[in-house]
């Protein structure tokens, strides 16, 4: 006989997410590499140290317990560099210009982002390459303040129609902080630059001291030449960074097989080490402050000596990076998604699908590089950045994993269904998870393949052209008051068009 039994009430089954997803899960190297290469990366300190120290640093460091070698070359001590891990910052607020669209760094919740300082643009309206301007700049940022999947933005483009270093830095950032209200990136040329940036973001947010307490953008440091070098102007940024309150993504970027070891574990040691001297060093300059360590294993085509950025080598590499990070309990930024390819073709979906997934998969907190990038982050585009978000958002819903709420596993409706209506569309827990379980892409085309040809054909890069049309019809982002900017202009060298 069958049973009857009176309908459930409909009850809501997990809270909308706020949290971006947590990676760690995918662990290539296993407990004895990590702890190896984790050890050399000590010794390599410890023993070989780094040169090329301008005299204030050789200052610092020796008088906070570094060695001078007898040729010249700074030495860390184990005990010291573990003991400036214990003291620095292992949670980065980047607070957006819209404070809310800000994010947190560390403990491996994975972040995507831009970057590549790229000199080169492909033009979709003529499929043709040709040099970055201010405007591509500002164009791509502004599209990156639409992409939901794209959460900062380090400057993608340089914009090579500016010459002056001074003029460029500030009118990189201007553009940058007009274009969105995310937290963004962007680098400095001479450490003298960093004040007048400062100067106008405090005065953007509304007077003295006001990016300090808001610090929406951070600045990407190149502290050291590889191998093992350190760079004079960088560290003179970083002191800046630190004394003016602008939170620091200090990178290492050695290539295996040129500037680091070809063995993919000896350059994982190598830059480790690379990046653990410069958190040092900034821990030596003030205890606790905000440091982002931009851990990026470039890999070499041995064919040719040139950077690959999609290869198998670079997957692995930079999701090892992020495990060496994340098993030190250090904020981490990796790279991602440097496609060869020259278009958004079938090449660059998968180089680009892999090495951002492992990466994410791998628990960086932070992963550069990931989106609008093509010819080995030697160009970018505008289409290749919406295709790219719509691959992401996909990406981070693999990093979220299957989870487990409550009733995600309900018998009860299971059996109204079977003994019922024989299927699950209808049911309150599918309407319910439609936007919380599922992510959709807005670019990706599921329909049959009649309903395609019928609907036009279009392929995803036509998709991405009428996006990108579509979001530059929209105003433009309005954070940025007409009056401030009005004032920073007559008081500013600002080459943006109005």
């Amino acid at each position: 006989m069958r049973r009857t039994r009176t309908k459930r009430a409909a009850k809501p089954t997990t809270p909308r997410r706020t949290l971006p997803p947590l990676g760690g899960r995918f662990m290539p190297l296993d407990h004895g590499k990590l702890t190896h290469i984790t050890d050399t990366a000590f010794d390599i300190l410890e023993r070989i140290g780094v040169s090329g120290a301008p005299e204030d640093i050789r200052i610092l460091a020796l008088e906070n317990g570094a060695v001078e070698r007898a040729d010249g070359r700074i030495t860390f001590p184990r005990g010291l560099v573990e003991d400036m891990i214990a003291k620095a910052c292992k949670r980065v607020e980047l607070p957006g210009f819209v404070r809310d669209r800000g994010i947190e760094v560390g403990g491996g919740r994975v972040h995507i982002g831009t970057g590549g300082a790229a000199v080169q643009v492909l033009d979709a309206a003529t499929n043709t390459f040709r040099d970055s301007t201010l405007q591509d700049l500002y164009g791509l940022m502004r599209i990156v303040d639409a992409c939901d999947s794209i959460h900062y933005s380090l400057r993608p483009v340089v914009a090579r129609d500016l010459e002056d270093p001074l003029t460029l830095d500030i009118n990189t950032a201007f553009a940058a902080m007009k274009a969105t209200s995310k937290p963004i990136g962007t680098s400095f040329f001479e450490p003298t630059n960093v004040t007048p940036v400062i100067e106008m973001f405090d005065e953007a947010l509304g007077g003295e001291g006001a990016f300090r307490a808001q610090p929406f953008c951070f600045a990407s440091v190149c502290h050291v030449v590889p191998p093992l070098t350190l760079a004079e102007e960088a560290c003179g940024v970083m002191q800046e960074c630190v004394r003016l309150g602008m939170p620091l993504q200090i990178c290492s970027a050695a290539q295996a097989g040129a500037t680091s070891p070809a063995a993919l574990a000896g350059a994982l040691a190598q830059g480790l080490a690379e990046s653990l001297v410069g958190l040092v060093l900034v821990n030596m300059m003030q205890p606790g402050f905000p440091c982002i360590l931009a851990f990026l294993p470039f890999i070499s085509d041995l064919r040719t000596g040139a950077m690959t950025g999609g290869s198998g080598e670079a997957a692995v590499a930079n999701a090892a990076a992020a495990q060496l990070l994340l098993n030190l309990g250090l904020p981490s930024t990796v790279s991602a998604g440097m496609t060869d390819a020259k278009t958004a073709d079938a090449q660059s979906g998968y180089e680009k699908g892999y090495t951002i997934a492992l990466a994410a998969q791998g628990g960086a907190d932070m992963i550069n590089l990931s989106v609008g990038m093509l010819g080995s982050i030697m160009a970018a585009s505008k289409e290749a950045l919406v295709i790219d978000n719509d691959m992401c958002g996909a990406i981070l819903r693999t990093v979220r994993g299957v989870e487990m709420f409550e009733d995600a596993i309900d018998l009860d409706m299971i059996e109204e269904v079977v003994t019922g209506e024989g299927h699950f569309l209808g049911t309150a827990q599918t309407l319910d998870l439609m936007t919380k379980e599922y992510v959709y892409p807005t670019l990706g085309d599921r329909q049959s393949v009649n309903d395609w040809l019928e609907s036009g054909a279009q392929t995803v890069w036509d998709r991405a052209i009428a996006r990108v049309a579509e979001i530059e019809a929209q105003p433009a982002p309005s954070h940025l008051s007409a009056d401030i900017e009005a004032t920073l202009r007559a008081r500013l060298p600002i080459h943006l068009k109005d």
